[in-house]
């Protein structure tokens, strides 16, 4: 509306230019000498991005949910004006008797009308002043009071026919969410020189489907891997490299197993006094960048690196490192910037900082003159909100980290680096992996489950399920293999992502491969399924490409209307998940529509065949494309997720 008003204003002024002979247009800014050419200028630019924004809007899936909000909003507000911000609660309704959708603020407005009024009314009269002020709208037919203010909301079914063929059409476009902000995603973060193992798991596959997440609702996403490649650890790593391959200068070390090595470089350091006097040596000499010991840190880092990034590669991950070792530089004007604001005290030698509300101190420099995790991270959130220019920041890291975290967050705060109330920084805190014995995840032996070692066991059980059910026997070798990867690697991530991230999760092989309950297994076959079923009638994606053009989607069975409503919540999902970045959310939204497809396509025919010769007599075009809908929004939930589906299976 302000874009149109101001073309409005500026059309009149160019008007009023020419009628004093302004001419003269030039393509690029510095070139505009004139008023009139300037104006004209805004005035395309304007007229240009308020196109591409209805064109994006008209695409956009409509969020019903918040649109009933709005109406519900107006409605409110015209019945009460002078409430200030009155509850809005709208939600789906769980019984198809109590309508689609229910508005449930009676209630809540009863309260405040009594707590600063002092007017007693019931639930049910406001409900009814409320529904008699809904304004003109297209998705409302009918609504009802129940119960004590309940308001009931029946959807119009030409409206949700239209959106679905919106849908069909335009593909799955994302929910409109305003202005187009930046993000950073602080995810994996291992450490150097030691292996990723089960608990490095969550944070990578939550933080990677956060990601794609927020990229599908059109943000600028910057996806950071803050790996643990500095420190003092790198001192006795280096002296270890210098005896055990002293030409590694010239010639490249054939470490294979940095564990190990890491492991023998630790048991010298723990009992050799002077090895551990050399390896401070060495930690001294890095930080100096000595060139050296620069190559030697380079070089176990790659090593590292190289094993990290087989395990991207299985869970498609993607990332940009920037570890601790980027912001070293930054961290003395840190440390500087905290003493000029008067924040540091001296406590035996140590610089530490007091933040309010927190017990314990950051330490911001030890007595030695070495920096902390607490500097590095300060430096880091510094870098991401001010050069990076983060509108919204989310570190992926579990809660054992929760009070630190919080505390840097308040510092940077304190410190004037943010405000909360326009920059959004979010710890998406994650419980532990637990074994089925309901004890942190361990092998046999007691030590941590190596992820590699985790991820080859999914694709041999993958295998085994696949041969037990057959399927080796239909597929072709090709496919047999897709199958056996998008099963290993989609059961894993979505026993992980189907729990709340906030509580601990049981690891079980056998329940995740389940492919009954809400697992990827059960969802994966659903979908390939699905698919299948106009594949099977012969109808092509062009053939469904006419009829979404074409068809109305009838939606008078039950079934297809549940289907149908079922659908288009998907917008409303991710919008929540934008705001409370609870994936789970999401899960048990597709094992839901999964399901609800299942009672639609038992009860509703898609293709009729005759009984006798098993020949296709009718196909129902508009229930295919609630088929075409359905699975096209599955496939959409599956990328964010990070699953990969087949067509067989």
């Amino acid at each position: 509306a302000f874009q149109e008003n101001e073309i409005k204003l500026l059309t009149a002024e160019i008007e009023h230019l020419k009628n004093f002979g302004c001419l003269g247009v030039s393509p690029n800014l510095e070139g505009l000498r004139d008023e009139n050419a300037k104006l004209k200028y805004r005035l395309n630019f304007l007229r240009k991005s308020l196109q591409e924004e209805r064109s994006k809007t008209a695409k956009s899936m409509i969020n019903i949910n918040s649109c009933l909000q709005e109406i519900f909003g107006a409605a409110i507000q015209a019945a009460y004006p002078d409430l200030e911000n009155p509850p809005l609660v709208v939600t789906p309704s769980q019984q198809p008797k109590f309508g689609d959708y229910q508005c449930n603020s009676a209630m809540g407005i009863t309260q405040i009308l009594l707590k600063t009024k002092e007017q007693k009314v019931s639930p049910r009269e406001i409900a009814e002043k409320i529904s008699k002020n809904i304004p003109a709208n297209e998705c409302i037919e009918k609504v009802e009071i129940a119960g004590p203010g309940f308001i009931n909301v029946h959807l119009r079914k030409d409206f949700v026919s239209k959106q679905l063929s919106s849908l069909l059409m335009n593909g799955v476009q994302p929910p409109a969410v305003g202005k187009r902000k930046k993000v950073v995603v602080d995810f994996s973060s291992p450490n150097i020189a030691k292996e990723m193992h089960v608990g490095h798991l969550r944070s990578t596959i939550i933080g990677e489907s956060m990601c794609r997440l927020f990229e599908f609702a059109g943000y600028d996403v910057l996806r950071l891997n803050h790996l643990g490649d500095w420190g003092t650890q790198f001192g006795m790593l280096i002296a270890h490299l210098q005896d055990k391959f002293p030409d590694y200068l010239t010639v490249s070390p054939p470490i294979g197993d940095l564990q190990a090595f890491y492991k023998e470089s630790k048991r010298r350091f723990d009992t050799e006094e002077e090895f551990k006097k050399r390896a401070y040596q060495c930690v001294v000499l890095l930080q100096s960048k000595n060139p050296d010991f620069i190559k030697a840190w380079e070089l176990i880092c790659d090593v590292s690196r190289k094993e990290f990034q087989k395990i991207y590669n299985c869970l498609d991950i993607t990332l940009i490192e920037r570890g601790e070792s980027f912001y070293h530089e930054m961290m003395k004007d840190i440390v500087k910037e905290f003493e000029d604001k008067g924040f540091v005290q001296v406590d035996d030698g140590r610089k530490i900082v007091f933040v309010p509300g927190f017990p314990v101190p950051l330490t911001i420099m030890k007595s030695d003159g070495g920096y902390t995790y607490d500097t590095s991270d300060l430096a880091a959130l510094k870098h991401r909100l001010c050069e990076e220019k983060a509108d919204i920041l989310i570190y992926v890291v579990d809660s054992g980290q929760s009070v630190h975290l919080q505390t840097v967050f308040a510092a940077g705060q304190m410190i004037g680096w943010y405000d909360p109330k326009v920059t959004r920084v979010a710890h998406a805190a994650f419980g532990v992996v637990l074994g089925e014995d309901k004890k942190k995840f361990k092998t046999r032996s007691g030590d941590t489950v190596r992820l590699i070692d985790l991820l080859e066991e999914g694709l041999k059980r993958a295998m085994d399920k696949l041969k037990d059910k057959e399927r080796d026997k239909v597929l072709t070798a090709e496919e047999l293999k897709a199958a056996q990867t998008s099963v290993a690697f989609g059961c894993i991530k979505y026993a992980d992502l189907s729990h709340n991230r906030l509580n601990d999760y049981v690891f079980s092989f056998d329940k995740m491969l389940d492919d009954r309950g809400n697992t990827a297994a059960y969802l994966l076959y659903a979908f390939t399924r699905i698919r299948a079923i106009a594949r099977l009638a012969s109808i092509d994606e062009q053939m469904l490409q006419k009829a979404a053009r074409e068809e109305v989607l009838i939606l008078d069975h039950e079934k297809e209307w549940k289907l149908g409503k079922c659908i288009l919540r998907f917008p409303e999902i991710l919008q929540k998940i934008l705001e409370d970045l609870l994936l789970h959310t999401l899960c048990d939204y597709l094992y839901e529509l999964a399901t609800t497809f299942t009672e639609f396509y038992d009860n509703c025919y898609c293709v009729e065949k005759d009984r006798q010769s098993g020949q296709i007599v009718k196909v129902n075009m508009w229930r295919l494309l609630l088929c075409e809908a359905t699975a096209t929004v599955m496939a959409k939930g599956f990328d964010i997720l990070g699953i990969k589906p087949v067509q067989r299976m």
